[in-house]
């Protein structure tokens, strides 16, 4: 205990009042990448045509900045419903980014002694946020090929009856797109235990999704975001889910969570759906280019991907992300991820002046090793 009569140490302060479990964590690190060739966010490189830029700045200009945003986002819910492929009779909860998303559901779900479950590996914030809400959080790991290993999932599912089970689709930092069948029998196998959150980040750039599947399963949540589709900036994620689930989850949402200029931002972006969309289609096609140019460089192993990304494994990941950093241009150097990532590089799929880029600094790399 603190002595009240007597001056103590920040870090006493620290031990005293933050949980353990906290400080053993590390804080989610985000390298600088001034003057770099981008390629380890999963950004969209492209921006909007100047003509509707400028109609984008004349909109912001006009916004009232000194009064709250409305918080039920009404005209914002609709025009994603109407637009994104939301089932009639269907709404969704709004969050600043998936992340603010991913921790509400674990808020909300955080029943003592429950468990949540995810394949590994996954993204990172599924386990953090079961950790932050005080749940305990289970991996189940891929296959050696990174693919979903439906029968340990299962097993992982009966024996620890998950309050709710991650499944990214398509997966980061994988790239995989799992069997529609094999996350139908995940979220049936899961109902009588918890919810199953489909997690469609990269939804623009697969070539299917469970969101026409939510009136047949009330524990289906389906997840997605406007980032990789172009607004990484404006931090906006949504989840669809049975109107009876989302009424509790909206209960843990904080009050005013997307601000003034994303929401203005998102409507006005919506009205232009196919702008991004069109710049959707570009990277898919030169990701399977990216991917043809990958898998003809000796020592490098291409796992398909259905995200606008690839991840690649190469002789030396350490020393390849090194050379690729010494000439300017940041990746993810996934394998320091899972043991399932060794020598495993995670890389935007981008314009094709910097994919060529890139392409160039790694056979520099790879001749050097």
């Amino acid at each position: 205990m603190m002595n009240p009569s007597k001056p103590d140490s920040a870090e006493a302060v620290v031990a005293n009042v933050i949980r353990p479990v906290v400080r053993g964590w590390q804080s989610y690190h985000v390298p600088s990448a001034e003057g770099m060739v981008k390629l380890d966010a999963m950004e969209n490189p492209y921006v909007l045509p100047a003509a509707l830029r400028e109609e984008l700045a004349q909109r912001l200009a006009a916004l009232e900045l000194n009064r709250y945003p409305v918080p039920s986002y009404t005209r914002l819910k609709a025009a994603i419903c109407d637009r994104l492929g939301v089932p009639a009779g269907y709404d969704v909860l709004l969050g600043n980014g998936s992340d603010e998303l991913i921790t509400m559901l674990s808020v909300a779900c955080a029943i003592p002694g429950r468990t949540i479950v995810a394949p590994e590996p996954g993204f990172v914030m599924y386990g953090v946020s079961a950790r932050m809400a005080g749940l305990d959080y289970v991996g189940v790991p891929l296959r050696a090929d990174l693919t979903l290993d439906l029968p340990a999932m299962l097993a992982a599912i009966a024996e620890h009856k998950p309050v709710v089970t991650w499944l990214g689709y398509p997966n980061n930092p994988t790239g995989t797109l799992y069997e529609m069948a094999d996350v139908l029998r995940i979220v049936e196998a899961a109902a009588p235990y918890g919810l199953v959150v489909v997690d469609e980040a990269y939804q623009p750039f697969a070539a299917s999704t469970l969101m026409p599947a939510l009136p047949q399963h009330n524990n289906l949540i389906v997840m997605r975001t406007v980032s990789k589709l172009g607004l990484a900036g404006v931090r906006l994620g949504y989840l669809a889910a049975a109107p009876a689930l989302l009424r509790e989850l909206d209960k843990v949402r904080p009050p005013y969570n997307v601000n003034l200029l994303t929401e203005a931002a998102a409507l006005f972006v919506l009205d232009h759906l196919q702008v991004l969309e069109g710049q959707a289609a570009r990277l898919r096609q030169a990701r399977g280019a990216l991917a043809a140019e990958l898998a003809a460089l000796d020592g490098v192993q291409v796992f398909p991907s259905a995200a606008n990304f690839i991840l690649i494994r190469v002789p030396d990941a350490d020393k390849v992300f090194a050379a690729l950093l010494a000439r300017k241009v940041l990746v993810k150097n996934a394998g320091r991820m899972h043991v399932l990532l060794q020598n495993c590089l995670r890389i935007t799929v981008s314009s094709e002046e910097e994919n060529s880029l890139f392409l160039t600094a790694l056979k520099a790399a790879l001749r050097d090793l």
